[in-house]
């Protein structure tokens, strides 16, 4: 849509980049579905371009926060309409003429970060982006594999600063991509809450920004190991995990909350295995995603009788007490859907989650690696109203 060649063959994808204005004005809207993280980005790429695009996504992506990308690109000179001011989809944007500008963001967000970068690469001057805590860094280490004078500090008062020079070149390079974190999480806190269980996942990507599902972890008990691996742009290892002890609550610190924000659902599946109490502050960003997650987890837990309960920014788990069955409703959240499945398997009984379509978005594959490694415990039923959706019974 943008006029770039990319051509893509089985597990690798090539694409032929166009160099500094390279990029065409797009002949329609670009939809970019239930991706937040497409969106978000896109608009940084598309804000330095001197065309007109406009942006959009489903019913889901349509009712989630624009502002904290629309203001920072209006900051630096891009001509930003759309819904609300400008603060919900879809979002007209007529690019070019950029600035660098200092972004000083109230909430650590690797999506607004990396809009910002990308908008920066195609200012003039310095581009200075400071968050409360140093957020995922993807973008930054990609940058600097292509030649990009990119630096983070940490700052005296506390928090992190990014800071780049607008007008740099970048250089073709080729990237391996690790194994997500994100999805391998479902799978480690599967084999820490159910004893007997050895799980090894490799290839998975440890980039110390994403690792705090594996520190979390730890502290709470688990027995994981991390065996590193040869590694370029990203790092990466193998990692076991092995259910020999009984987790305990943990009272999560807020620093850590950035490391592990989609994880978080499936944190409160490992509470509610734990014994004792767990709790979770400063997650607020859970409320904006594909669904209001601290809702939507609470009332997972609540289903199958943990005591839980919200707070404005996150949740409290008591857990260790018995698990019953349920039916899940995940609400169309891909990440509530299986961190729902992973919560079945506690139960003495079947569970069933609907819309469990949802996981395409992240991990299409789930319902049958879960299969796989739960001994043929998940089977789909067809459903007239919501399609298939699993039963699961408990795993002993």
């Amino acid at each position: 849509s943008l006029g770039v060649d990319v051509k893509s063959d089985g597990d690798v994808v090539l694409i032929r980049g166009r160099g500094p204005n390279g990029l065409s004005e797009p002949d329609n809207v670009l939809d970019l579905g239930n991706s937040g993280t497409g969106v978000r980005l896109l608009a940084g790429l598309l804000a330095g371009c001197p065309f007109l695009s406009v942006l959009t996504g489903d019913s889901s992506l349509r009712r989630r926060p624009m502002g904290r990308i629309t203001d920072p690109l209006r900051k630096m000179g891009a001509v930003i309409d759309g819904r609300d001011g400008g603060r919900l989809l879809p979002l007209v944007i007529r690019g070019g003429g950029l600035k660098g500008v200092e972004t000083v963001s109230p909430v650590s967000s690797a999506q607004v970060k990396t809009c910002v970068l990308l908008a920066g690469l195609q200012a003039g001057g310095t581009t200075i982006f400071r968050e409360p805590v140093l957020s995922r860094d993807h973008t930054g280490r990609m940058l600097k594999s292509m030649g990009v004078d990119l630096f983070t500090e940490d700052l005296a008062s506390g928090g992190s600063s990014t800071i780049m020079q607008g007008g740099q070149s970048l250089s073709p390079c080729e990237i391996a991509v690790p194994g997500d974190i994100s999805s391998a999480a479902f799978f480690l806190v599967a084999g820490a809450i159910i004893s007997g269980s050895d799980i090894t996942i490799r290839n998975v990507g440890v980039n110390p920004t994403r690792t705090g599902i594996v520190r979390l972890l730890s502290a709470m008990g688990a027995d994981v190991e991390i065996d590193d691996r040869p590694w370029e742009v990203e790092p990466v290892a193998d990692i076991r995990v092995r259910g020999t002890a009984r987790l305990k609550g943990f009272k999560v610190p807020i620093e850590w909350v950035p490391s592990i924000i989609d994880e978080l659902p499936l944190v409160a599946v490992a509470a509610a295995a734990a014994d004792g109490v767990t709790e979770i502050r400063g997650a607020g960003e859970l409320r904006f995603k594909e669904s209001d997650r601290i809702t939507g987890t609470v009332r997972m837990l609540q289903q199958t009788g943990v005591k839980a309960r919200e707070l404005d920014d996150g949740f409290i788990v008591e857990g260790g007490g018995a698990i019953r069955g349920a039916d899940f409703v995940s609400g169309g959240d891909h990440r509530i859907a299986m961190a729902s499945a992973i919560l079945a398997l506690l139960a003495g009984e079947a569970s069933r989650v609907s819309d469990i379509q949802c996981v395409a978005t992240s991990f299409g594959s789930f319902p049958d690696v879960l299969n796989a490694l739960s001994s043929g415990s998940l089977v789909s039923e067809p459903s007239a109203e919501r399609g298939n959706f699993p039963a699961l019974s408990g795993v002993d």
